[in-house]
């Protein structure tokens, strides 16, 4: 039935057994090699189900058939065609499996993504006395990856050190090499360490795992010293072991070691390559120069889908929405098709532009490309509706997606916390567990802020505990933000206990500390931290400085802050901007140098923005200096600033003088500009529920019931003669 159709020019005889190969006239007959080449290369699967009939009617499938070899290869040839059924029913019917028989249906269960599957062929291939070789492995481990099963990888591994001790089978560089990207995959970079380091050997391909392997659990420093190392072992790295390295410079934000990068891959000849390029863009991105990842996307010759789509998130992630905006229509105009990855990019900055429409008409696209159920694309449309206001719009997104995962989670909890619902947030943070999901650390990252705003202890504390339990409380930026949560409570002691506890700190603990120390008006204590940060080594940063110089501000110490100001520009090399400068002169300011402070705004290299100003405008009410006062109103009018603030402030000062004409004229020009003083809010816990009021605002629940409670209470209180008769209640909640 199937011999309908065989190749031209070419008959058969029956293949006896002892003929290998047949010897008669080339015209009528088929060797073994010509059957093996037609079985390497059929063109279609049709063909190669013809060819399995021609092994089965001349007797290639008989147990006693010496030539094994080709029943075997039929595997592969239907695993190639995607055709699982027929590779498994051939592997069934086989009558004697060889090892490439075995290695074919492994590979084809690894390929259709049946890695269980696998595992256990691997197992019955064990029990069946057939001994692995190294084509086996490699595909056996990637199975172990897949499922991030370490104890299957461990067990996969005592069988190949078995059979290196009894079968004499040794592994080859390339099982090491699967064997340290499966440890890797599955978490642990110990045993991935121990593989490399016992390799007698070791090539381009086994370094670049372990870097790919350190990268890959976070591990940074460790991914640079072994590039280091690598190099210091004379291997020159290719385009795959530099893309891989650069990841780790935008996470460190090290961009001298970025640009001695791509010097390396201009060097060698890859800096045109694809992955590198992108890789680069990336790179450039997180270190914060946008403007030279856009130089190496355009000299890009080649551009696909995720160079456009880095540079997108790159230029959200620098806060040039706008640009990000303009790149993706660019990119659509070019005829590139919008995938998850590109939604993904572009939404953000839809958000942050506050464009609801835009961010509709690309939920539309979402919808009707079916990636709305995709995990990132949705937490990526909660972000944007969250950031629009439309927190409503943010819970349907939500409820839709059928697969949530954490991310998702957190992207809700990130959406009431930008839109003020506290409450929901902590609900959200509530249902994670219901869910049967555990938070990570975004998750914790995400609702600490909370707990601070509120002040609410209790949760922070149950927090801490659940962060230290799980061994989350080990990051620095979860240890960095229970520091905050705790002093911003006004427990410092319990953030230095944190601070004391942590094994790895970073710029951000020492500036968590510093901070704290100065609300809490121990400057002394906050300078302590920053001897004890440039001791371990720590470069300061910009924020580090505005942490010192308001602390030294709030205590009067002005001759330390200007050794730290002058400090911050000679010894390290930060130029100030305008909030130490607004420092600066607040320091001044507090301290009764009035005139002082207005000398240095005068001898700014910039002009001074409305919060250097207001700073200066601060002092003089503080210390009645009408004129001046006056004469910076007006030059923060001419700024049009939309800080209410500066407006009050003002007002209140010709109200401590009694110049009621003029604090009307300012309270007119606040209404004339629609500025409003931000309304107040309290909060009271009430069992594990917040609630959160504003002033004036009616909108809570319970209003109605608070109001009658808070009546009755009135006419208790007048019964019993505490009020005096004149005398009115409002209710204001706040």
């Amino acid at each position: 039935m199937f011999l309908t159709r065989l190749p031209k020019n070419v008959t058969f005889t029956r293949i006896t057994h002892n003929l290998v190969p047949y010897t008669t006239s080339p015209s009528n007959t088929i060797t073994i090699a010509s059957l093996f080449n037609h079985l390497n290369s059929p063109p279609n699967l049709l063909e190669a189900r013809k060819l399995h009939a021609l092994l089965l009617v001349l007797g290639f499938f008989h147990p006693k058939f010496p030539h094994k070899s080709l029943p075997s290869q039929l595997i592969n040839v239907y695993v190639n065609f995607g055709s699982l059924q027929h590779a498994f029913l051939t592997f069934t019917n086989l009558p004697n499996k060889s090892n490439v028989a075995w290695n074919a249906m492994l590979r084809g269960l690894v390929d259709f993504g049946h890695f269980t599957q696998a595992i256990e062929l691997y197992h019955s291939m064990l029990k069946n006395g057939v001994t692995p070789d190294n084509y086996t492995y490699p595909i056996v481990l990637k199975s172990c990856s897949f499922l991030h099963s370490l104890e299957f990888g461990r067990w996969v591994q005592s069988t190949i050190v078995y059979n290196h001790v009894h079968c004499k089978v040794k592994p080859n560089v390339y099982v090491l090499c699967a064997m340290i990207d499966m440890f890797v995959k599955c978490g642990s970079l110990e045993d991935a360490r121990s593989v490399f380091e016992e390799m007698p050997v070791k090539d381009l391909a086994s370094w670049t795992a372990m870097i790919c392997g350190a990268v890959w659990n976070g591990e940074c420093v460790e991914a640079v010293s072994m590039f280091r190392r690598m190099r210091l072992q004379g291997l020159k790295p290719d385009s795959v072991s530099v893309a891989s390295v650069l990841p780790v410079c935008g996470r460190l934000v090290d961009v001298k070691l970025g640009m001695a990068l791509q010097g390396c891959a201009v060097r060698n000849g890859f800096d045109s390559d694809l992955y590198v390029s992108n890789a680069l863009i990336d790179m450039y991105c997180k270190c914060g120069d946008p403007l030279e990842a856009h130089h190496v996307f355009s000299d890009m010759v080649y551009r696909d889908t995720v160079s456009w789509s880095t540079l997108i998130a790159g230029y959200s992630l620098n806060c040039l929405y706008q640009g990000s905006c303009q790149l993706y229509i660019r990119m659509v105009n070019m005829g590139l098709t919008t995938n998850a990855i590109v939604a993904t990019s572009v939404l953000p900055a839809l958000g942050k532009l506050k464009l609801l429409k835009h961010g509709k008409e690309m939920h539309n696209y979402v919808i009707k490309g079916g990636l709305v159920s995709d995990a990132v694309v949705g937490s990526a449309l909660i972000d944007m509706y969250a950031n629009c206001g439309s927190i409503r719009e943010a819970e349907s997104v939500f409820e839709y997606i059928s697969g949530k995962d954490i991310m998702v989670w957190n992207s809700l909890i990130v959406g009431y916390n930008f839109v003020g619902d506290f409450e929901s947030a902590f609900l959200t943070f509530r249902r994670i567990w219901e869910a049967e999901h555990r938070p990570n650390s975004i998750t914790l990252i995400s609702v600490l802020p909370i707990c601070t705003k509120l002040g609410a202890l209790r949760q922070g504390k149950e927090i801490h505990g659940y962060a230290t339990k799980s061994d989350l409380g080990l990051n620095a930026s979860i240890g960095n933000s229970i520091i905050d949560m705790y002093s911003k409570c006004g427990f410092l002691e319990l953030g230095v206990k944190v601070f004391n506890q942590m094994m790895v700190k970073n710029v951000i603990t020492f500036n968590t500390m510093i901070s704290a120390c100065g609300t809490h008006g121990l400057a002394e204590k906050g300078l302590a931290f920053y001897e004890q940060m440039r001791v371990a080594g720590v470069r300061p940063n910009n924020v580090t400085f505005i942490a010192l110089l308001s602390a030294c501000s709030h205590a009067g110490l002005v001759e330390r802050g200007w050794l730290l100001y002058n400090s911050m520009i000679h010894d390290y090399r930060i130029e100030p901007d305008m909030e130490h400068y607004s420092c600066m002169v607040d320091l001044f300011g507090r301290a009764g140098d009035v005139d002082g402070a207005y000398k240095f705004i005068t001898k700014m290299p910039a002009m001074p923005d409305a919060n250097v100003l207001g700073s200066l405008l601060g002092a003089c009410r503080l210390h009645n200096k009408m004129e001046l006062a006056e004469l910076l109103a007006q030059h923060i009018f001419q700024l049009n600033a939309q800080d209410s603030g500066h407006y009050v402030l003002l007002s209140n000062l010709y109200a401590s003088r009694k110049q009621w004409e003029e604090m009307s004229k300012v309270r007119t020009m606040m209404k004339d500009k629609d500025l409003e003083k931000k309304p107040g809010s309290s909060w009271i816990q009430v069992g594990r529920c917040i609630h959160v009021f504003h002033a004036k605002s009616t909108f809570h629940l319970d209003f109605m019931k608070i109001e009658e409670t808070l009546d009755s209470l009135l006419l208790v209180m007048k019964g019993e003669d505490n009020m005096p008769a004149n005398s009115s209640f409002f209710f204001f909640p706040c």
